[in-house]
């Protein structure tokens, strides 16, 4: 597979030819930063651990050179801390049984450059080889830039793939802006109580963010522990631990939609549901 930039790199964790790991994906991630798959795109990762039918396959976009960095990494240059980053992303991949992980190695600044087609392209080639059934993504309320970038970029990809090779399903997760605030009824639930063990395992991989200044282990615990537990306020919990994802899947299937005008009518019921609960007391 030709990919646009030279570093990109294409890991088999199995060992087999690109070829052959490609084409079982099932649930596929797309991420901007090394470690976005780890926590937003668990539910693919555990569902298809050790499966013989499903495989989880990975993207990540960018190169990691802005990461934050104290302590031990505090001194490391962009392109050091952009190899670690990779590495560290490689061994999560083969913890995790992944089929295979793609790292495109963007700059942020070219992926958020909405004249650049490169991006667009390179996820148009590797859905054209995949065809998943599942797709794990960020979601279009994400306050990041270059998780809006990554989404906007595969969603291009989708509408250009042919009706047929498009993913029955396409998840916009929660990262950088939880998606508590969505209606329940506008919310896709991702069970991930499965494996704990399995997901402190590759969540804690990252060592060059954890120990770098941002806890992000304890951060997504936290939020999957406090999803399953404030979800429903009348009722037991049915999960130890909830994700919450926005279904972009009418993006993919109606090309004509607006992204704009889909997700801000989330909110727009988000709001009319609060003025609701106001006006029966104000």
């Amino acid at each position: 597979m030709n990919l646009t930039n030279p570093s990109a790199s294409i890991y088999i964790p199995s060992g087999e030819v690109t070829e052959a790991a490609l084409p079982r994906i099932t649930h596929l991630g797309i991420g901007a930063h090394q470690d976005d798959l780890e926590f937003m795109a668990f539910h693919g990762i555990e569902a298809c651990y050790r499966q013989k039918e499903k495989w989880f396959g990975g993207i990540t976009c960018t190169n990691g050179a802005g990461s934050s960095r104290t302590g031990l990494y505090r001194d490391y240059s962009d392109a050091e801390m952009c190899e670690v980053r990779r590495h560290e992303q490689e061994q999560a991949a083969m913890v995790g049984e992944y089929a295979a992980m793609i790292q495109l190695d963007y700059a942020s600044s070219s992926m958020k450059d909405p004249s650049n087609p490169s991006p667009g392209e390179d996820l148009q080639a590797i859905l054209e080889a995949t065809r998943p059934e599942v797709i794990y993504t960020h979601n279009l309320a994400d306050k990041h830039a270059t998780h809006i970038a990554v989404t906007a970029a595969v969603l291009k990809a989708l509408r250009a793939l042919p009706p047929e090779a498009r993913p029955q399903q396409v998840l916009g997760c929660e990262v950088w802006r939880g998606l508590d605030w969505m209606l329940d009824t506008d919310k896709t639930l991702l069970d991930v109580s499965g494996r704990p063990n399995l997901a402190a395992a590759i969540g804690g991989i990252f060592d060059s963010q954890i120990a770098g200044g941002k806890r992000y282990d304890l951060a997504v615990q936290g939020r999957r522990l406090s999803n399953a537990t404030f979800f429903d306020s009348h009722s037991s919990d049915d999960a130890e631990q909830l994700w919450f994802a926005m279904d972009l899947t009418p993006l993919v299937k109606d090309p004509d939609l607006d992204p704009v005008e889909f997700t801000t009518a989330f909110i727009r019921r988000f709001e009319e549901d609060v003025r609701n609960s106001l006006r029966n007391y104000f």
